[in-house]
């Protein structure tokens, strides 16, 4: 497992580490001679020192299946990606300036709905979203945002240039894989931090805490946070548990908590103690019984009350998924220049909507060609990548979509950049992802870099850890080696 540059062909695709013509990019020329330098066993004992690491520290995911939830360690690839400072920085100012023009477009819709009597954005598009909360109409949350945290997936073309593939704004996770990949890395390579000067990931739990710290209705230094998790069974439980431990707050689920008097209180030894603000890791429909789902045990009886009444803070808030919509995705570029009079920094994924009947029909005509994505589906699942699908999928699909228009929208399937994961011969190149998290409160915070995700399958595009994909520690950089 020796590892020969020369021999590491990555075709047309955009290459993070190695560029087209064999060379290494810029930011990445150290990290590469360092690799080469390495003889095959002490390779091996770095991958074996990972696995070892991941199995200490209790990284793991859950994966549903027919056959229960499986509880994996987390998969990951020890060749790190690698940003330059300059580039992330202009990226980071786009992920600022899409969340801003989204807070505002989720505070219109249940406010003013000036956009869509503007027809800017179609009202039917709305009045058909299945996460529009009619609960939530008249709301006006502290500082007009309802999405505190936003997970935003940017993938890079064959240009180099990144491109927004999809806003995740209700619960969206991985930021603690992000936290949790950079410890592994310093553990198994501590001397390239050295030759580097990348920048820190590690303040992420405290904005985080000072993000949720600035919706407390009762301004204090320190307001009672706590995480609310379905529970262990829950797939992002070890983030959720993570990010307890870190903010300094507490880790409840719906039945440690009791509304009285439109006040939220936590069940304690010491009898009911106030809470503040909640960091809510569950869906909607489930954190208010007498709001939504009445059969949900996962919720708080009276959460909705203490909420619409300004006595807790809730973050997401409730119907901030009215904008976590893959059709709404293709109104993003015009909803900054609506709200903002800004033009986008960051440009989308060219893209199809099925509910117009022109756009339908190209898609329906060149299934072969396109990647379908369903409005409110996660993790990869309910997806069409019609170059790669059978004829009688894409016929299903072509069904799906007559079925229900609204429902499916479209994209080229884009040439993912690549980047080297070491595998059993040597380095291989693997496509790859990159979430980001993006905190707005008063004030707005970007990671330095995210969460990459790459899939480990040779030819593979599903980057998702539910399918099959792995991660990789993301540097970003400010002195290009």
């Amino acid at each position: 497992m020796k590892i020969d540059w020369k021999s590491y062909h990555h075709g047309d695709f955009y290459d993070e580490i190695i560029s087209s013509s064999g060379r290494p990019q810029p930011g990445a020329s150290t990290l590469t001679k360092y690799l080469a330098s390495m003889k095959p066993e002490e390779l091996q004992q770095r991958k074996d020192s990972v696995a070892n690491a991941i199995k200490t520290m209790g990284i793991s995911f859950t994966v549903y299946s027919d056959a229960g939830n499986i509880d994996r360690e987390w998969p990951f690839d020890i060749i790190p990606r690698i940003i330059r400072a300059k580039e992330w920085s202009a990226t980071s100012k786009g992920l600022e300036q899409r969340l801003r023009a989204l807070n505002c477009f989720i505070n219109d819709l249940y406010n003013d709905k000036k956009i869509l009597k503007d027809k800017v954005v179609p009202a039917d598009l709305i009045n058909n979203s299945g996460n529009y909360r009619k609960e939530c109409e008249g709301i006006k949350p502290l500082h007009g945002v309802w999405a505190h945290v936003c997970g935003t997936d940017l993938i890079r073309g064959a240009d180099g240039e990144f491109y927004v593939l999809e806003d995740n704004l209700r619960v969206p996770s991985g930021v603690s894989y992000m936290l949790e990949n950079r410890n592994v890395t310093k553990r198994v390579f501590p001397e390239l931090f050295e030759n580097y000067d990348i920048q820190p990931i590690t303040e992420y739990p405290s904005q985080l805490f000072d993000t949720l710290a600035d919706i407390s209705p009762t301004p204090k230094d320190y307001p009672e946070v706590v995480v609310l998790t379905p529970g262990i069974y829950n797939s992002a439980y070890f983030e959720h548990s993570f990010l307890a431990q870190r903010m300094g707050a507490e880790l409840v689920q719906g039945s440690d908590l009791v509304v009285e008097n439109d006040h939220v209180f936590m069940k304690t030894i010491n009898g009911l103690s106030p809470v503040d603000v909640i960091y809510r890791r569950i869906d909607d429909l489930f954190i208010d019984p007498t709001v939504f789902n009445p059969e949900s045990t996962l919720g708080v009886k009276g959460l909705m009350g203490a909420w619409l009444k300004g006595n807790v803070g809730l973050a997401n808030a409730p119907g901030a998924g009215v904008a976590d919509d893959k059709i709404i995705y293709t109104y993003v570029p015009q909803i900054i220049k609506y709200y903002l009079d800004e033009d986008p920094i960051l440009p989308n994924v060219p893209s199809y909507i099925c509910s117009d009947k022109a756009q339908m029909q190209h898609v329906l005509q060149n299934l072969d060609k396109l990647v379908v994505k369903p409005a409110n589906e996660s993790g990869g699942y309910g997806m069409l990548m019609g170059p790669q699908a059978s004829k009688k999928e894409r016929e299903e699909f072509a069904r799906k979509i007559r079925a229900n228009p609204r429902n499916y929208m479209a994209q080229p399937l884009i040439s993912l950049s690549t980047a080297p994961i070491l595998a059993d011969n040597g380095v291989e190149p693997r496509h790859l992802d990159l979430r980001p998290f993006i905190l707005q409160g008063s004030k707005s915070y970007v990671t330095a870099g995210g969460l990459t995700r790459v899939a480990m399958t040779k030819g593979s595009y599903v980057v998702n850890s539910s399918q099959g994909g792995g991660s990789k520690d993301t540097w970003v950089v400010e002195d290009a080696k």
